[in-house]
């Protein structure tokens, strides 16, 4: 099920502040898929989302081999009977004040700091498209 990105139910967003370990999805250079378990955290506001690696990350590379536009990217999440998934254009940031926003982000929505890593970039996604079915008949409240 598609959602408006401007207008996206509290349902949603609030699934989208719980605790879940979340998928991303990015594409290699021979076009096969790979998939890799993430945290994310989500600015519905802003329609970003992000994603804290190591810059020698599988996913990174596969980000930067998109050229500077960014690749195409999804990232995924499951709880019970509730799914969402967003999906949009990736591009790797190394600003410390970027990377230290994602990281205060990250520990906010998973209740720990992770550990100091001088090797960590940030993955921002630009969404353009909200899936999932997160609301009355998903097994929500």
């Amino acid at each position: 099920m598609a959602h408006d990105l401007r207008n996206l139910d509290p349902a949603y967003v609030g699934f989208w502040r719980e605790r879940h370990i979340c998928t991303l999805t990015t594409t290699r250079p021979d076009g096969s898929p790979h998939l890799v378990p993430v945290g994310v955290t989500f600015d519905p506001e802003a329609g970003i989302a992000r994603v804290i690696t190591n810059k020698n990350s599988r996913k990174v590379a596969n980000i930067l081999a998109a050229g500077p536009d960014g690749a195409r990217v999804a990232v995924c999440q499951i709880g019970e009977r509730k799914w969402a998934t967003l999906e949009g254009r990736a591009t790797v940031r190394t600003e410390a004040e970027a990377i230290a926003d994602a990281v205060n982000r990250y520990a906010e929505r998973y209740g720990r700091m992770p550990a100091p890593n001088p090797d960590r970039v940030l993955v921002e996604i630009t969404v353009t498209k909200a899936l999932g079915l997160v609301g009355p008949g998903s097994g929500s409240a």
